[in-house]
């Protein structure tokens, strides 16, 4: 179901003097990854108690915010081997029953998985440590950003029958290895499943028995839609071009790079900025230095939120012609910007770009329709406007991080109401 007011007459309890969870995550503060921190101050401005967790320590050089909430986040990876085993052991020694319970049921997990015994050992002794952590803090529920491993973890701890969890699940990568990544098992366990988009949803649907349906809710991520306000007119004398991604095959850089030189070709002038790193950086500049196109192509590192967003202040246009993706939060802060932005019609994308009403879609891997797409805004000011203004009212309308909050706390306060694990 779709989350609406928490107070709305759905049956949807009043939440309790205050909510207290724990959010886990790979990495936090992850630079590619700042929506979940502004989940957790949203949340935290409506009085829920977010205490975050952490399995590795950030590698990226954090800013000060960022630097402040990792001082209070507990990372399970920063305490040393012996200590987790020490810790595994004394939990063995201690609760032989609740050790039992989490080890018979994380090794049974190969059955189901590819996962080797050596990494599910590891799993247990981060598992231990989490679970240690949240009894220290008084905490019984732990939410997980992402199917990935670190739900794994806390799908362990929660065998214990001590704490119990619930995943938010994004895609698309998680649907590709659905049995490796344990997702139907991580429905079927979860307290409840937040889905970002109707197609996240449907994946999930595919994957699972009709009797968990009921545990899967549609919440958007959100963005702070005043961090990210309509920029003036650039009032640039050759068009900024923005493609905001890891350099990785799922977001189609090659394309747009062949959609460049169709353009080029066609007397159309034009700057792109190709903003992120990864495995295709190379191969990228190649074409591009093969395609006489360097002149016009500017490679930049992973750079921090504030760079990205004097990246969107000075552009005109952005484009992001990806091959697979979840719900882009990167296009919302472009269309809060009143960018307009070409984009695929892929998966959670159409939810959020309406085609010719607040951006353009294009076919996946459609070299001509892409072009075409582009084209259009090249040359069309009027058209740049319009959909820039209607993208602003329909991130500001449908993502704003005030919602997601808004919404998340009402599954929290209807499903953490319903008991103890």
């Amino acid at each position: 179901m779709l989350i609406g007011s928490p107070y709305e007459a759905r049956g949807v309890p009043r939440p309790p003097e205050h909510i207290e969870v724990v959010y886990l995550s790979s990495e936090y503060p992850a630079i590619s990854h700042t929506f979940i921190h502004r989940e957790v101050q949203a949340l935290r401005a409506r009085g829920v108690v977010v205490h975050t967790a952490s399995i590795h320590l950030p590698e990226h050089r954090m800013n000060a915010e960022e630097t402040a909430e990792s001082a209070q986040t507990h990372y399970v990876r920063n305490t040393p081997l012996w200590r987790l085993g020490w810790k595994t052991a004394w939990r063995a020694v201690r609760e032989p029953r609740t050790m039992w319970r989490m080890a018979r049921y994380a090794f049974g997990l190969r059955r189901q998985s590819r996962v080797s015994r050596a990494r599910l050992a590891a799993y247990v002794a981060e598992a231990v440590d989490l679970l240690d952590w949240a009894e220290r803090l008084g905490v019984r529920h732990v939410h997980v950003h992402f199917a990935n491993p670190a739900a794994t973890v806390a799908m362990i701890a929660a065998a214990s029958g001590k704490i119990e969890f619930s995943v938010s699940v994004h895609g698309p990568d998680v649907f590709y290895e659905a049995a490796g990544n344990l997702l139907e098992e991580k429905v079927r366990r979860a307290k409840f499943v937040r889905c970002i988009s109707h197609y996240c949803r449907s994946q999930l649907m595919r994957l699972t028995p009709f009797a968990d349906w009921d545990k899967l809710h549609i919440v958007r991520c959100g963005i702070d839609v005043e961090l990210f306000r309509p920029r003036p007119d650039p009032g640039n004398g050759v068009m900024q071009i923005v493609c905001v991604g890891r350099l990785v095959p799922a977001k189609a850089q090659h394309l747009l790079l062949q959609a460049c030189k169709t353009l080029r070709d066609r007397g159309h002038k034009f700057h792109l900025t190709l903003i992120g790193d990864g495995d295709d950086r190379e191969s990228l500049k190649m074409r591009a230095l093969e395609w006489c196109l360097s002149d016009c192509i500017t490679f930049t590192l992973g750079v921090t939120p504030e760079q990205v967003n004097d990246h969107l202040e000075r552009a005109d246009i952005m484009v992001l012609p990806s091959f697979a993706e979840g719900l882009p939060v990167v296009l919302m802060e472009a269309m809060a910007k009143e960018v307009p932005c070409v984009s695929s019609r892929i998966m959670g994308i159409p939810e959020l770009i309406e085609h010719e009403q607040n951006g353009l879609l294009t076919a996946p891997s459609d070299l001509e329709d892409l072009v075409a797409q582009i084209e259009r805004l090249l040359v069309d000011p009027e058209l740049r406007a319009r959909l820039g203004r209607c993208a602003r009212e329909k991130v500001a309308g449908e993502f704003r991080v005030e919602q997601t909050a808004e919404r998340m706390e009402a599954l929290f306060a209807s499903q953490l109401s319903r008991g103890a694990p």
